[in-house]
């Protein structure tokens, strides 16, 4: 048996029977006549080489067990259209088709997933692709071109290439476990020269050689935060961390915070990045309004 070819229409007209129940429903949810709705069903039947709704003894449309085996392909078929449809409608207006985002790994966990979560709400046809990077290679990404937009901290903000705006900033605050011997009141002023200090070290050439809140010469370096944040649970030395990502270990006591003679915490600024021969389309400046609300918050 030779198969037709069915068209959208007849497909749109099939889901919409199955979604209201009944071919008048689809009419009137459609704006068709009864009639117009019965015969593209009989029209795609005829295509499909299938029945797809048993008529007899029943004043509702049932599906037969080929109707229900082809109504996922053809809802496939018809959600694929609507996007392909909603992207060149947004490309029309001027919405980017795809962004790359870079997020310094300092931005907390949690406001990065929630406005993530807002964007693909706000933007489901536009493709985000997401790194999470370091100090200088948050800038280096955007500089080289491998993304369109950054949320990055201070140490990169001289780059003439790039262009900069404040959206907030992290508080950073020394800690350790509870039995290190920085953990102890009355620490003597030099004291924290004499322990190893767990830093974070940066991927890319833009800040090498440079120190950020060093204070001992004792030093492990370490290009992940999260591993510098398990080995100051092990009390294997003391360092800067984001507050908002030790929150729960202040509470539980499996951290605690320092209080040192030299105050080597620090606020550490955030700025939206972007090279200054690109302009932000609407996507990428709504991530940018997003993130300085989430950091406020």
């Amino acid at each position: 048996m030779k198969l037709g070819d069915p068209t959208l229409d007849q497909l749109r007209i099939f889901i919409a029977v199955v979604e209201h129940g009944s071919f008048g429903g689809a009419a009137k949810a459609m704006g068709r006549a009864i009639s117009a709705v019965s015969y593209g069903i009989g029209q795609l039947e005829a295509q499909l080489g299938h029945v797809l709704f048993e008529r007899e003894g029943s004043r509702r449309p049932v599906l037969t067990p080929a109707g229900e085996g082809l109504l996922a392909e053809a809802r496939s078929i018809a959600d694929g259209v609507d996007a392909l449809l909603a992207k060149a409608r947004s490309l029309h207006a001027g919405l980017e088709s795809a962004i790359t985002l870079v997020v310094d790994v300092m931005v907390s966990g949690e406001v990065t997933a929630h406005v993530l979560g807002e964007f693909r709400r706000m933007f489901p046809t536009c493709a985000l692709t997401l790194r999470i990077e370091g100090l200088g290679a948050v800038a280096a990404c955007v500089v080289n071109g491998g993304s369109d937009l950054a949320i990055g901290g201070p140490v990169i903000g001289d780059q003439p290439s790039l262009e900069r705006q404040a959206v907030g900033e992290i508080e950073l605050i020394p800690v350790a476990a509870p039995s290190h011997p920085l953990a102890r009141p009355d620490v003597a002023p030099g004291e924290s020269r004499r322990h190893l200090q767990l830093v974070l070290t940066d991927r890319s050439p833009l800040t090498e050689g440079l120190e950020f809140s060093v204070l001992s010469p004792l030093t492990w370096r370490l290009g992940d935060l999260s591993a510098k944040h398990s080995l100051l649970k092990e009390g294997l030395g003391w360092g800067n961390m984001p507050r908002a990502m030790v929150a729960g270990d202040l509470a539980s006591g499996a951290l605690v915070a320092l209080d040192l003679p030299e105050k080597p915490g620090a606020h550490y600024p955030l700025n939206a990045l972007w090279r200054r021969d690109t302009r932000l389309g609407p996507a990428a400046s709504w991530l940018v309004d997003a993130f300085r609300e989430g950091l406020a918050g």
